[in-house]
């Protein structure tokens, strides 16, 4: 007999109901350019515009939210490469606590100004050398502070899902549903939400060439562990799957497709030109896999998740001229 999920769709919606007044419900665009060129009507759910530019708020805030006031008068931590970092750090600002988060030191300027502009501590690592997870639980327990990780959280997932969840109310009926994957929180709360609304729907994750743990882990029935994976989506440069999310996503996803990191630039600058919307290179991942034909068989009515917009005016003009 299978375990249960440690997330439900009641999760989903007790997260939303949270998150209500405080989160975006962040728009979703459409583009006949769009859907002539991959041959199929598509949905963007734009979490670029969420607050702090990326899903990651609605993850964090849930789980900081559901804290004791014990909790909350010492104080949260995380480790994230920085939009985790944001979210979190605006989360505590928001509910009156305090935010160390440790950070990779070649993490996105734009991103640790944003983090401690929030008014959070950072500690930085070597994302190349040391164990994020291990040094962030040192340095919780270190400090007793609770710790909130990026996606291999029952809270945090859930809170993610949310996204998912507004954009099956806004268009109805999807057939499928395209989610970056980084450590696996976003597509395991969208995925939850998405079977639960339209057990039917095709959930397809999205990762970099470069750094493609879950569909190896998926294909073999295990997590498996990658050197860190060098690629421009930053947010998805992660080296194993989660260990609470990789189960989830076993059950409920159906396939993962890998990205270039040139296929992602001309997302980028598709959605820029077109769209006329700011993404991130990881917060493009999805987007781009469809429209370079990443996708088998892709149906009529497609679902994409944009999952955040943080990049600096410098490193988004590089790119784009590449």
């Amino acid at each position: 007999m299978a375990a249960a999920s440690p997330v439900s769709f009641d999760d989903v919606r007790a997260a939303a109901a949270r998150l209500k007044g405080v989160a975006h419900r962040t728009p979703v665009l459409t583009s006949r350019t769009l859907d002539s060129l991959v041959g199929a009507e598509v949905f963007v759910k734009c979490e670029n515009f969420q607050r702090v530019g990326a899903f990651k708020f609605r993850g964090a805030y849930n789980a900081v939210a559901q804290l004791t006031p014990a909790q909350l008068a010492k104080g949260v931590a995380a480790y994230s490469s920085g939009n985790h970092a944001q979210a979190t750090a605006l989360a505590a600002r928001e509910l009156g606590t305090s935010a160390v988060i440790l950070m990779p030191a070649d993490a996105p300027r734009s991103k640790r100004e944003a983090t401690a502009g929030y008014g959070a501590e950072i500690v930085t690592y070597d994302r190349y050398t040391e164990d994020r997870t291990a040094l962030g639980e040192a340095l919780a327990e270190d400090r007793g502070l609770a710790l909130i990780p990026p996606y291999d959280h029952p809270h945090v997932i859930a809170g993610q899902g949310t996204a998912a969840l507004e954009l099956l109310e806004d268009t109805g009926d999807l057939d499928a549903l395209l989610v970056p994957v980084g450590g696996g929180g976003l597509i395991a709360g969208s995925a939850t939400a998405a079977t639960a609304l339209h057990p039917r729907i095709r959930v397809i994750g999205v990762e970099p060439e470069a750094g493609d743990d879950t569909r190896r882990s998926l294909e073999q029935g295990r997590r498996v562990t990658i050197p860190v994976p060098r690629t421009i989506a930053d947010g998805q440069a992660l080296d194993t799957p989660g260990a609470l999310t990789f189960p989830i996503n076993q059950r409920l996803v159906d396939a993962v497709a890998l990205v270039g990191d040139d296929e992602i630039v001309d997302a980028m600058r598709f959605a820029f030109e077109r769209l006329k919307i700011v993404l991130e290179p990881s917060g493009a991942s999805a987007l781009a896999a469809l429209m370079a034909g990443r996708i088998d068989n892709p149906p009529r009515r497609i679902g994409v998740i944009a999952s955040g917009g943080n990049i600096d005016s410098e490193r988004f003009a590089a790119l784009l001229a590449r």
